[in-house]
């Protein structure tokens, strides 16, 4: 492996996208047999390349390296769904349990849960300005473009944000 400056690897990169992408989607595709499961994990493992290859070097053979990285990439993605799809089944559980207890809804409740998102999205764990951006998003229904406009940063920053402090809480 060679060193490269980050310029010199993102041109790289570019130039084995431009000419490369579409036999490297095209071996995800046979191996994943998901068109879209492959885009994301070309992707994916195009912005790792990205990452790493200014610290570790560019590999002697990129695509392979590229294809490879993708496809482990796709298996973190599938067991991520399938972790998912086992907690939406045991929530699916939870509420029928929860609705079967013929607990009646009115105001208060709705009130008493509102306070309750309010408390969440100000979780003690959070840097201030992700609590804030959560509140605004989850309790006042502001867009993320709004709230972006507010803090003076870009909607996909604050997009991450939001995803980073959900993850947390």
């Amino acid at each position: 492996m060679s060193e490269h400056p980050t310029e010199q690897i993102r041109e790289l990169l570019d130039s084995l996208y431009r000419v490369d992408s579409g036999r490297i989607l095209a071996t995800l595709v046979r191996l994943l047999g998901d068109i879209d499961l492959a885009e994301e994990a070309m992707h994916e493992a195009f912005a790792a390349a990205l990452s790493l290859w200014p610290q570790s070097g560019v590999p002697d053979n990129p695509r392979p390296w590229l294809i490879s990285t993708a496809r482990f990439k796709a298996i973190d993605t599938l067991r991520r769904r399938a972790r998912f799809d086992a907690s939406q089944d045991e929530l699916a559980r939870y509420l029928e349990t929860q609705s079967s207890s013929a607990e009646v809804f009115n105001e208060d409740h709705v009130e008493d849960d509102r306070l309750r998102l309010i408390f969440t999205c100000c979780h003690p764990s959070l840097a201030p300005e992700a609590r804030v951006a959560l509140t605004l998003r989850e309790v006042c229904g502001l867009t993320t473009e709004e709230i972006a406009k507010a803090f003076l940063t870009t909607p996909r920053t604050l997009a991450q944000r939001i995803v980073r402090a959900k993850a947390k809480i």
